[in-house]
């Protein structure tokens, strides 16, 4: 997958400073303790936002993708949970989301300006793509070349425009009709990340916010894969974990993290010589 993208030394993630940190409301311990770390012959950093509760398995998965497609990629995992656990103050806790979405931008930023050339990519699950939108959100234009988003639990009506304008190659949406518990039964309980009652993103897809014709252009960038028959030999059957199995990651998603990709990844085709992983969840 490196293809003729040339490689650089890049940055595993940004150099941000407390008092930076502290002008936007980002003065806390773990991100003033951010320490960048140089990695030779890297094409860029992914990083990855894991969804409510702080458990880790979609970057633990992203890793271990990562590592076994052997992907001159650095994965930075962006901690933002209330604490270990804490899944319904993480999902309902839309501004301190937004506010951790903001760390994040900073993060990004500095990555940006200290590796100009380098590739960086967002990807996110479940209520941690609250996160990831909020940072595309408070970015200039062309900051990110890919965004990806797993199971998001926000409203199908969240307005994605802020966020198309920040990837250079698209925004990519996962998601599943048969994510009927978390994103169905849960949502209708507790609401969505952005505090609607309506249906969640991860389950029935975005609906663009189209005012004009920029706009239509705009969201051509959107590419939303619904979840089919035909990717459950990766273990992912369409469930809210689904996304963030590592055979699903290193067949359809790892293959839109390169430069100027643009092209649906074909349903049933893997990139990857090996067999089905077992499922891991939650996160």
């Amino acid at each position: 997958m490196d293809g003729a993208v040339p490689k650089v030394s890049f940055l595993a993630g940004g150099a941000i400073t407390a008092a930076v940190l502290a002008v936007s409301g980002c003065a806390v311990a773990r991100h003033e303790v951010y320490t960048p770390t140089v990695v030779a012959g890297q094409r860029g950093v992914i990083f990855a936002v894991d969804g409510a509760g702080d458990f880790q398995a979609t970057s633990a998965s992203l890793r271990q993708a990562v590592a076994e497609e052997r992907l001159p990629l650095a994965v930075d995992v962006f901690a933002w949970s209330h604490g270990y656990g804490r899944v319904l103050a993480d999902e309902m806790d839309w501004d301190y989301a937004r506010l951790e979405g903001q760390c994040l931008a900073h993060r990004v930023y500095a990555v940006r300006q200290l590796c100009p050339a380098g590739e960086v990519y967002l990807v996110g699950h479940s209520a941690g793509c609250g996160v990831v939108l909020a940072a595309a959100e408070a970015l200039p234009p062309g900051s990110v070349n890919r965004i990806v988003l797993l199971a998001p639990s926000v409203s199908a009506g969240y307005d994605l425009r802020p966020a198309l304008r920040c990837t250079r190659d698209g925004l990519d949406v996962f998601y599943s009709g048969r994510d009927t518990a978390y994103l169905g039964v849960g949502v209708a309980i507790v609401g969505t990340a952005d505090r609607t009652w309506t249906a969640a993103a991860g389950r029935v897809g975005f609906r663009p916010v189209v005012a004009t014709p920029q706009d239509a252009l705009l969201y051509t960038k959107l590419r939303q894969h619904a979840w089919d028959a035909c990717v459950a030999w990766t273990g992912n059957h369409g469930g809210h974990y689904g996304g963030y199995q590592v055979c699903h990651l290193r067949a359809y998603v790892l293959p839109l993290l390169a430069p100027g990709n643009r092209f649906p990844v074909p349903c049933g085709v893997p990139s990857l010589s090996a067999g089905p992983a077992p499922a891991r969840s939650p996160g």
